[in-house]
């Protein structure tokens, strides 16, 4: 980490964690970023659902969540970029205070609720942007929606033509029932909606779900034969969780989703799982917990063709996405793969 950047997160951690983040985006947007665009190897260089990525290390949701600052987020190093989650209507999200950092457990619990400006504001940003790296939206649905499957495919409709790819977000434990549509029935019936909404656009583009790491087996063997009988794209595993386990912090007990390391052996489990299921059917990107080149590198062998960060930068700074895609290469290149394809699901077997 860069002495700057060790002395800007030090004040950060001194503010209210949400402060922080929008004093985070509004220094992205003042020029006050740094990088030089993804780090780039052949060794490194990943086909992910027809999308070329310099490198298998992107940005999770959350973090740029109107769009505000995709172009200095991909000068930061990272493969790929994913913004949102957006909604059809602008929504302030659930009540302040909703973000709390768990310092002693490198992670953070957040019940934000999609708060966002809304899917016409951020297609506008979106369109325009300057081509860079590929960069996804994650798809919300309205609080109050008298139908939120529909909410999915209309903010697709509106967004999808200034994407390189969407992600159905059916996995955020911060709106009430939501996570109830990623039963067999309900999930098909979304998907297959947001995929007839897919085929309107000009120029379709891949379509990922996005699920929890809370599902049982059976949950996820039904997850999977849905995701292949609509033509998902691929899976990302996984949002946040709602256990407990073994947390210190004193912010433990607050309500909302966790993410940080506590997720990362979960999380892997479950994308070992999925890798097991689809059998290299459809890709797999893999979230929770990654802080580090060896935990990138784990998710690969468990069956990810690509990793997402998010809050291990609150720990380690923008620049750490550049630091694990480096990382990796070297990884890579010390076990004798020529390619970060080759490892995908070489060590799954650990995780079973």
């Amino acid at each position: 980490m860069r002495f700057a950047e060790r002395i800007a997160l030090a004040g950060m951690h001194c503010v209210d964690p949400e402060r922080a983040h929008g004093l985070a985006v509004m220094s992205l947007k003042m020029g006050l970023g740094f990088g030089h665009g993804p780090v780039r190897s052949p060794r490194l260089e990943t086909n992910l659902a027809g999308m070329t990525l310099a490198n298998p290390v992107g940005l999770a949701a959350g973090f740029d969540k109107n769009a505000e600052v995709v172009g200095p987020l991909a000068q930061a190093g990272f493969g790929f970029l994913e913004v949102g989650a957006a909604t059809p209507r602008p929504q302030p999200g659930n009540p302040k205070p909703r973000l709390f950092r768990l310092t002693e457990d490198q992670a953070a619990i957040n019940r934000f609720g999609f708060n966002n400006e809304g899917m016409d504001v951020i297609a506008e940003r979106l369109a325009a942007r300057v081509v860079g790296v590929p960069v996804g939206l994650n798809l919300g649905a309205n609080k109050d929606s008298e139908d939120r499957a529909k909410d999915f495919a209309t903010v697709l409709r509106r967004c999808g033509p200034h994407v390189s790819f969407a992600t159905v977000n059916v996995s955020s434990p911060n709106t009430e029932k939501l996570r109830d549509l990623q039963g067999r029935a309900a999930l098909s019936a979304l998907l297959t909606g947001v995929m007839e909404a897919r085929a309107e656009l000009r120029t379709p583009i891949p379509v990922f779900l996005k699920i929890a790491p809370d599902l049982d087996d059976d949950a996820l063997a039904e997850i999977a034969e849905v995701a292949v009988e609509t033509g998902l794209a691929g899976i990302i595993a996984t949002n946040t969780t709602l256990s407990r386990d073994g947390l210190k912090s004193p912010h433990r007990d607050e309500a909302g989703g966790l993410s940080g390391q506590p997720v990362f052996e979960k999380s892997t489990r479950v994308l070992a799982k999925l890798s097991r299921l689809l059998d290299g059917a459809m890709p797999l990107v893999g979230v929770g917990g990654v802080g580090s080149a060896e935990q990138a590198y784990a998710k690969i062998k468990a069956g990810a063709s690509a990793v997402q960060i998010y809050t291990a930068m609150v720990y380690g700074g923008l620049s750490l996405a550049g630091e694990i895609a480096s990382g990796l290469d070297a990884l890579l290149e010390r076990d004798g793969f020529a390619h970060v394809s080759d490892a995908v699901g070489t060590g799954r077997g650990d995780w079973l």
